[in-house]
């Protein structure tokens, strides 16, 4: 009770609730007042919402229908599996690039001539060389989260104060000891940053990906609503796409929050 009690005097939830607001405002009376010309095609938020909650869907697809949740299942399948691999593959070689000057050297200009290529770029090669469909897009989502991933870590490992290697290797601490104990620790911060960013682009790239290359999913749709003319449809899964974003990008703060409470005490939050 206590709980629900500080969310609902929160000040700073009634500030997103009125940003939420103004936004459906000013929507509504640019598609459904003014009816400027730019935005006479665009459905106002109440067409919108009336499609989304529809039992008998224009477009076949809403909260009540099999459709609309397939079409999730499979865009969530791919991202995790992208994201997942990313954070393991992101993460490990960030780590060990921070960590080894000559595993550094070796590796790093690699990463910084492929990382500033478009993912839409892969995509061509992606469905060439890899088997199927569905594992190209998820190659194309994967690449975009494992670059944001791997930059982000190797900061987090260049930003720890040397001081730290120096006390350990006082104190008589082994390689693998401050490996572990100081540099993944003092990494996470930075980890988690670039997981939170890597989500965010995944879910980008895969839309995409799915746009060009799939045959299900929420990018699918949307480009399937858009050649049909149906815009409501277009709108409800740009919404569903940003909710899944906000939740996974939330999910990952948690687990952050957790993982580095020392982080919070020593900043005094």
């Amino acid at each position: 009770m206590q709980r629900l009690k500080e969310i609902f005097t929160d000040r700073q939830m009634y500030r997103a609730v009125l940003g939420m607001l103004a936004f459906v405002t000013v929507w509504y009376l640019l598609t459904a007042v003014f009816n400027l010309p730019r935005f006479r095609q665009i459905p106002n938020p109440l067409a919108v919402l009336k499609e989304w909650v529809s039992f008998e869907p224009v477009s076949g697809r809403s909260l009540f229908t099999g459709e609309y949740y397939l079409d999730i299942a499979y865009s969530v399948g791919r991202t995790l599996i992208a994201f997942s691999l990313a954070t393991v593959l992101g993460v490990s070689l960030g780590l060990i690039m921070g960590w080894n000057r000559m595993f550094f050297d070796f590796t790093f200009p690699i990463v910084e001539i492929l990382r500033p290529m478009p993912p839409l770029s892969w995509i061509p090669l992606a469905v060439l060389i890899l088997p199927g469909v569905e594992i190209a897009v998820i190659y194309v989502t994967f690449i975009a989260a494992f670059f944001a991933t791997i930059l982000n870590t190797l900061l987090g490992v260049f930003s720890i104060d040397r001081n730290y290697f120096l006390a350990a290797k006082c104190l008589g601490s082994k390689p693998k000891d401050i490996f572990l104990n100081v540099v993944v620790p003092g990494s996470l911060p930075f980890i988690f940053t670039g997981l939170q960013i890597a989500m965010g682009v995944s879910w980008m790239s895969l839309v995409a990906g799915e746009i060009i290359s799939g045959q299900r999913g929420l990018g699918y749709a949307i480009y399937e609503g858009y050649s049909l003319f149906q815009y409501d449809q277009v709108i409800i899964y740009m919404f569903t796409l940003g909710i899944l974003g906000y939740i996974s990008s939330a999910g990952i703060r948690a687990v952050g929050r957790r993982l580095m409470s020392w982080e919070a005490r020593r900043r005094g939050a």
